[in-house]
This record gives structure tokens, C-alpha cells and sequence, in this order.
């Protein structure tokens, strides 16, 4: 899959997206990185396991770090949903 965001792109967030649902598969989101909390990452939801984790994947898979590296993250780190692109 190409990926669907390049360096420079704007990007509007809604943070409020998961407030009354959950995040699905296919949806692109903010995440605050396990590992470095200052650091935001944009990622695809991939599926959800029955404890509530999200697995992420980037949409270039040979240069992303997504959750085959850093494992599933909770709802808690999804700091909200790409609504929209500016490139």
C-alpha cells in the first residue's frame, strides 16, 4: 500500500472521535508513542483484541514502526482521528 501521508502534510485531528465509539479498523489516528510520550505518531488501526488494545500499522510497512515493534496500545494513548489532509 503507498502511504497515504507525506512529510509536510497538514493534518485536523478530532480528538473527541472516541468519546461515544470505538476506534475501527481502517481509521488513521494520532497516537502519543509507547515508548516516547512526547512523541506523536500517526498510524492505521489494524484490529483490537478482546482487553480494548489497538494494533497499528503504518502504510508503508518497510520504513514504519507500528505495533509489530512497540506491541498493541491502549485506547488511552489514541489522542484522536485524521479527519482531514492538507498536502
Amino acid at each position: 500500500m503507498l502511504p497515504l501521508l507525506s512529510p509536510g502534510d497538514e493534518l485536523l485531528i478530532n480528538p473527541r472521535a472516541y468519546r461515544r465509539r470505538a476506534p475501527q479498523p481502517g481509521d488513521i489516528v494520532v497516537v502519543r508513542h509507547p515508548f516516547t510520550p512526547n512523541l506523536e505518531i500517526i498510524k492505521r488501526v489494524a484490529f483490537s483484541d478482546e482487553h480494548g488494545y489497538y494494533h497499528l500499522r503504518g502504510d508503508n510497512p518497510a520504513e514504519s514502526t507500528d505495533s509489530r515493534a512497540f506491541g498493541p496500545v491502549p485506547r488511552q494513548q489514541i489522542m484522536g482521528q485524521v479527519t482531514s489532509r492538507f498536502a
